[in-house]
């Protein structure tokens, strides 16, 4: 077990304590948590680099552990009515045809080597930036307007990112009929290739 797996773990045990907190509101704890997961996001990646700790498993494990962590944060959120349930359901609606994806063309036999498209990356950052943001506002709050911007550019990007990848899907099975093509432009965002930060 590499200290950038542990790490992960670490970071997808405390998901459940993150939604407890969240469903009893107690949202400095939720908040704490969540600036925590982040935080050891970039450390996992950071050691992984430094000590070239990088494993196939920590490839699943790392994007794993983050879409755990957002996929609960938009339902529970949603649930207590501190975020737009349409926005939940956005979210939720992109990763469950990214998973559809990769299950369709894993059972292509497809050698799937996934690398993450930079719409995806700027999505996922907004999904981060919106929790982040609803979590803090007892303590930092902005103007409402404030929020219905990250709420509908969340909304937006998640589309066109889901939309992307649809798009990224059917090129490249059409492509490949049997299967024998390697991926290597990204038809979805996780788990992603090995690479600097792979674990």
């Amino acid at each position: 077990m590499t200290v950038p797996n542990l790490i992960t773990i670490i970071r997808i045990i405390l998901t459940p304590v993150f939604i407890i907190s969240l469903m009893g509101e107690q949202f400095l704890t939720a908040l704490i948590i969540f600036v925590a997961c982040g935080v050891s996001d970039g450390i996992d990646g950071m050691v992984a680099r430094l000590f070239k700790q990088k494993s196939r498993l920590g490839t699943y494990l790392d994007p794993l552990a983050d879409k755990i962590l957002l996929v609960s944060s938009y339902v529970v959120l949603a649930v207590i009515h501190s975020l737009p349930s349409w926005l939940a359901v956005m979210v939720l609606a992109r990763d469950f045809l990214i998973l559809l994806g990769v299950l369709i063309i894993s059972l292509n036999r497809v050698d799937l080597k996934v690398k993450p498209s930079i719409i995806s990356k700027v999505n996922t950052c907004f999904q981060f930036i919106t929790v982040l943001a609803v979590l803090s506002q007892p303590y930092f709050a902005f103007r409402p307007l404030f929020y219905d911007f990250l709420f509908y550019a969340t909304g937006l990007l998640t589309i066109i990112s889901g939309l992307h990848y649809i798009y990224l899907w059917l090129g490249f099975m059409g492509e490949s009929p049997n299967g024998r093509r390697n991926n290597k432009a990204g038809v979805a965002d996780q788990p992603r290739e090995p690479g600097p930060k792979g674990e």
